[in-house]
């Protein structure tokens, strides 16, 4: 039997990844498999790093299909307007979907002795447990579940039953609350409004304060794949100047997410270097659109930079990202957070806690 498997969906679940492996005893570190999902992210060339680092056992492509792949599930998302009957349907479609979904599913997971899931409300997490599989689900976002408890939010209305039908394997609800899912790691569950019994607490800056030089080169060089021009641009953050680092994230439509940056910059980066760093998912051309900073090339996660030396910025600024609070490299932090994106859509867009 195989060791560990990762299933990412994104290029900070990649990274975490690295970060569990090191954490392991000497002679289990890199025994693992890495699965990158192309379900919501373009890994690019990320594969090929990867195997040419020879640090993973293995790492393969997930043809992952979301729900809407499949005409033939759509009739079982109709609102029926009854409760029975929507769950009645619900039950149809969880077990459809996974049974659909299963041809797209490249390795055999009954094969590995733990399998970890970042983001589970993807369909791995349907097949999984309708296959009787037990799995680790993994926080999709450093404390993503602050601003956007997705699991509450979906099933808002009932949810305890909900809860106990996943529970039971009729449906299935993520992040803890299906019947196989053996746990839920998290960073840090003092910022949650809401509590499962089944997450623990997995600190990640324990985890990358850990790291030695050797492991910190080897990440940096599975992620940035121009390694040179990078620290070019980031060294143009001098200490003489003010510099400012801006997180783009996918905000509203990209017009709306373009004047959204521009205010930022007029209001809080008057007589600043500013450097933009792009969300590795964000499609938006900020060096076309902001020819007067630095836009940071690379898709990597932002944590990334945690690990190079002489990287420094006075102020961080984001507006909805946590990972902003994980920056080792900046003096202050500017988090806008939803009374700043009021501004931009209606509040029942991003205010998702509020509605739970």
């Amino acid at each position: 039997m195989k060791d560990r498997i990762y299933v990412c969906h994104t290029y900070y679940h990649v990274y975490v990844s690295f970060l569990k492996e090191f954490a392991l005893d000497p002679e289990r570190k890199g025994g693992a498999t890495i699965l990158l999902s192309s379900l919501s992210t373009d890994f690019e060339q990320l594969g090929e790093r990867l195997k040419a680092l020879d640090f993973f056992e293995d790492v393969i492509p997930f043809d992952e299909k979301r729900d809407t792949f499949f005409p033939e599930l759509k009739k079982w998302k109709t609102n029926r307007g009854n409760l029975i009957f929507n769950m009645i349907s619900r039950i149809i479609f969880t077990r459809k979907y996974a049974k659909l979904e299963s041809a797209f599913i490249p390795v055999r997971f009954q094969d590995y002795k733990d399998i970890y899931v970042y983001c589970d409300s993807d369909p791995v997490g349907y097949y999984l447990n309708q296959n009787r599989i037990y799995y680790h689900a993994m926080e999709d976002g450093i404390n993503c579940l602050k601003i956007y408890d997705a699991a509450r939010f979906d099933n808002r209305g009932c949810f305890g039953l909900k809860a106990w039908m996943s529970g039971k394997n009729l449906i299935f609800i993520q992040n803890g609350y299906g019947k196989y899912c053996l746990d839920m790691e998290i960073n840090d569950r003092s910022c949650l409004k809401y509590d499962c019994k089944k997450y623990i607490e997995v600190p990640r800056k324990q985890m990358e304060e850990a790291l030695n030089s050797t492991q910190k080169q080897l990440i940096i060089r599975a992620f940035v794949q121009d390694w040179e021009h990078l620290t070019q641009q980031i060294h143009h953050a001098k200490p003489e100047s003010k510099n400012i680092i801006l997180l783009t994230e996918q905000l509203c439509t990209l017009p709306v997410r373009e004047q959204i940056f521009r205010d930022i910059i007029e209001d809080y980066c008057q007589d600043a270097r500013v450097f933009i760093k792009p969300h590795p998912r964000d499609e938006l051309d900020y060096e076309a659109l902001f020819p007067e900073h630095i836009v940071i090339k690379g898709r990597f996660p932002m944590e990334v930079l945690n690990l190079m030396e002489g990287v420094h910025f006075h102020l961080a600024i984001a507006v909805f990202t946590q990972a902003v609070y994980e920056m080792d490299f900046v003096d202050d932090i500017l988090f806008l957070g939803e009374d700043f994106m009021d501004q931009y859509e209606d509040p029942d867009v991003h205010r998702y806690n509020d509605k739970i």
